[in-house]
């Protein structure tokens, strides 16, 4: 274990759910490995179905996205420009400024992708039964045994995160999607995720403290030949998410959509052409009258 060791808060037990304080995930691919060891300790714990056993040509990932059967998935990212200050390519050459001249850039990241617990969830207001709640710590969590599966909470939500099990898995047809290991936390332990990262590049803890730890991390990296790094936590809609990430460029590479919108900021204007709508029907329908 890297970083703060025993001492980090991914290790230690917790009282948060009791105490009603904000928690949340903070996901730093610089340090992912892309073991993946995230995404089995999810499904172990879970005890989430397996997503079929297939090649998918994409890079060294098979598991392609988040979905009813994938709560957490590592993204492998491949492209054609320099990580940091690194020296690539055939790098022939006696001095420093002789191994430049040859560089072909490539940059490998992983990055670890889950649901955001938005503070504006679009899934939890569209649910018609109440089976999305916000729970004490403020994640958003889907109760499977009073959802009806009608689907709403799917096209609600900007980043895709949740989804219906298909047959013949067991619940199908029930809305799955990270649940932020609730029951783990009711009992002091941290989300299985966190708890298995062996580089720390999932972080857990207090919303308020990952926030103070991203901005040391993003001015750290800046400092270090990472000039593109900045923190993932859009604000617009969603008012921000409690699962929020560094990133390196630009957020549409991780398949993070760089404004989400919930479905809700257009009542107003909708409510608005409605009246006006209404209105004007109502003001031909007296003229017709009036004028016949």
């Amino acid at each position: 274990m890297i970083g703060e060791g025993i001492l980090s808060t991914n290790q230690k037990k917790h009282a948060y759910v009791q105490e009603g304080r904000t928690v949340g995930f903070y996901t730093d691919p610089t340090l992912c490995i892309g073991c993946k060891a995230c995404e089995v300790a999810c499904k172990e714990w879970n005890d989430v179905p397996d997503d079929g056993y297939r090649w998918s040509g994409n890079s060294y990932d098979n598991t392609d996205a988040l979905g009813a059967s994938t709560w957490r998935h590592v993204l492998f990212i491949e492209q054609d420009r320099p990580r940091g200050e690194q020296l690539a390519g055939p790098m022939s050459g006696d001095r420093l400024s002789d191994l430049t001249a040859h560089e072909d850039p490539f940059r490998w990241l992983f990055h670890s992708d889950v649901c955001k617990h938005c503070e504006e969830a679009g899934c939890l207001e569209a649910c018609p039964t109440g089976s999305i709640v916000r729970t004490e710590v403020g994640s958003v969590l889907v109760q499977n045994d009073i959802c009806n599966g009608c689907g709403y909470c799917v096209v609600w939500c900007p980043f895709g995160v949740i989804d219906r099990r298909k047959k013949p898995l067991h619940d199908a047809g029930g809305a799955f999607k990270c649940t932020f290991c609730y029951d783990r936390q009711a009992s002091g332990l941290v989300p299985a995720c966190a708890k298995a990262c062996p580089t720390e590049s999932i972080r857990f803890g207090p919303l308020d403290e990952l926030h103070a730890y991203a901005d040391r991390r993003v001015a750290h990296l800046r400092a270090t030949g990472y000039p593109d790094a900045h923190n993932y936590d859009p604000q617009e809609s969603v008012r921000g998410i409690h699962a929020f990430f560094l990133l390196l460029g630009e957020p549409e590479a991780y398949g993070l959509p760089p404004r989400p919108q919930v479905p809700t900021i257009y009542l107003r204007s909708a409510w608005t052409s409605a009246a006006l709508t209404a209105f004007g029907a109502l003001g031909a329908a007296f003229a017709a009258f009036w004028f016949l």
